[in-house]
């Protein structure tokens, strides 16, 4: 849901309070070019998300969490009051982190259907490639694609690789 009098902050708590499980990769904490600082956004989510599992209703204490980062103890030089939090390496590889994402819903959701890696990357690199067509055939610009229209073609690409697999 989209509001314009909700404010950024007020989205990041609704939106954090309703989900059960969070993956917070903490790896773009580079300089930027313009301004030679880091952007720290996913390290703040990260502390809402362990204040809401602190601090919150037994539902909120029920919250799921993934760390990710490059290197597993590089965090601690930027957000050392985590230590001794798991934090899982991924070496600043996208299907490294895709792999390590999908092992770990695996293992806490405990649903049995979640595909392999190797399947959902297939399908991930299909959709990719066939994005143009597949907003061109919505009657949409790929180039163009505001998120509440990507989000319907991604659930309308994965619900037709269901019917095909």
């Amino acid at each position: 849901m989209d509001d314009g009098t909700e404010t950024r902050i007020d989205k990041l708590y609704r939106i954090i309070g309703e989900c059960r499980y969070g993956v917070h990769d903490l790896s773009r904490t580079e300089l930027d070019d313009a301004h030679h600082l880091p952007r720290f956004n996913m390290p703040l989510e990260l502390g809402i998300f362990l204040g809401a599992k602190r601090f919150g209703t037994d539902d909120q204490k029920l919250k799921r969490c993934l760390i990710l980062d490059v290197e597993q103890y590089r965090y601690q030089r930027f957000i050392s009051d985590i230590s001794g939090i798991d934090v899982t390496p991924h070496g600043g590889d996208r299907r490294e982190a895709a792999r390590c994402v999908r092992d770990w819903l695996v293992t806490v959701s405990g649903r049995k259907t979640i595909p392999s890696v190797a399947v959902l990357l297939e399908s991930h690199d299909g959709f990719f490639e066939g994005l143009p067509y597949i907003a061109a055939s919505a009657g949409l610009d790929a180039g163009d694609l505001v998120y509440a229209d990507y989000e319907r073609l991604v659930i309308a690409w994965v619900k037709d690789e269901a019917k095909r697999g």
